[in-house]
C-alpha cells in the first residue's frame, strides 16, 4: 500500500464531472492526460474498465496487470496493462492506497445468487455499463467487450484459503486515485449502486471525475 499525494490542482483541470451513485461515466482520455477519481463522501466503489480508443478489442487485463506487478492490488506506481500486455495507464497519485482487481462487478444475476431472488431487480454495475454502451455507439464498444474490471476504492481481502471477502471500505471522504494515460483510452466507469454488501457502506454516494490536460 502506497500513499502518494498529487501535485495537480482541481482549479487547473480541463474537465470536472460529478457522477451519482448508479450512474456511469464513459469518455475518452488522451495520451498524457490525467484522470482523478475522487471519492466525495467516502466508502464508495468505482467499477472501471479501460479500452484502447483506437481498437477496443485491446482492453485492460487484470491477468496481465497482476502478473507484471506481482500484486493483486493496485496502488501508486501500478501500471495498468492491456490484454496485449501493453501499458495503458499508470497510477501517479493515490490517497486511498489499495484498489481491488479480483472482485468483479455486481450484476442482477450475481445479486440473485449471492443475496436473494428478490434482489434481482436491483440496479447493478453491469446494467450501467450496458446503458453506457447503448447510449454511446460512437465508441464502438459492445456487450462482448465487457470483461474484468478494476474496483477503485473497494476492499476485497484475499483469505488464507485463497477466497475473497467483501469488507468495509478503506477509503474516506476526499480520498482519490489518479492515473495518467499512456495511450489514448476510453474510460467506462460505473459508480456502484450496491446495497447488499459493505463495499459502499450500504449507502452509495457520488464520485467526481477530474481530467487534466497533458503537462508540457
Amino acid at each position: 500500500m502506497t500513499i502518494l499525494e498529487s501535485q495537480l490542482l482541481p482549479e487547473n483541470a480541463a474537465e470536472r464531472h460529478t457522477i451519482g451513485a448508479g450512474d456511469y461515466y464513459f469518455a475518452p482520455l488522451k495520451k498524457g492526460q490525467t484522470l482523478r477519481i475522487l471519492d466525495l463522501e467516502g466508502n464508495q466503489a468505482a467499477d472501471t474498465l479501460f479500452f484502447n480508443a483506437a481498437d477496443v478489442s485491446e482492453r485492460y487485463s487484470a491477468t496481465d496487470t497482476i502478473r507484471e506487478q506481482g500484486n493483486v492490488y493496485l496502488t501508486a506506481g501500478s501500471v495498468l496493462r492491456s490484454n496485449l500486455n501493453n501499458p495503458m495507464l499508470e497510477i501517479t497519485a493515490d490517497t486511498c492506497g489499495r484498489h481491488d482487481t479480483l472482485g468483479g462487478a455486481c450484476a442482477t444475476e450475481s445479486n440473485t445468487v449471492r443475496y436473494d431472488l428478490e434482489k434481482r431487480c436491483m440496479h447493478a454495475c453491469r446494467d450501467s455499463w450496458m446503458l453506457a454502451v447503448a447510449e454511446h455507439p460512437e465508441f464502438g464498444v459492445s456487450k462482448r467487450d465487457i470483461t474484468h474490471n478494476i474496483n477503485f476504492f473497494m476492499n476485497v481481502p484475499v483469505t488464507a484459503e485463497g477466497g475473497l471477502t467483501f469488507a468495509d471500505g478503506i477509503s474516506g471522504a476526499g480520498k482519490y486515485v489518479e492515473m495518467t494515460a499512456l495511450m489514448d483510452v476510453l474510460v467506462l466507469m460505473s459508480n456502484c449502486p450496491q446495497l447488499n454488501n459493505p463495499c459502499n457502506g450500504y449507502n452509495p454516494t457520488p464520485v467526481e471525475m477530474i481530467v487534466w490536460d497533458a503537462r508540457a
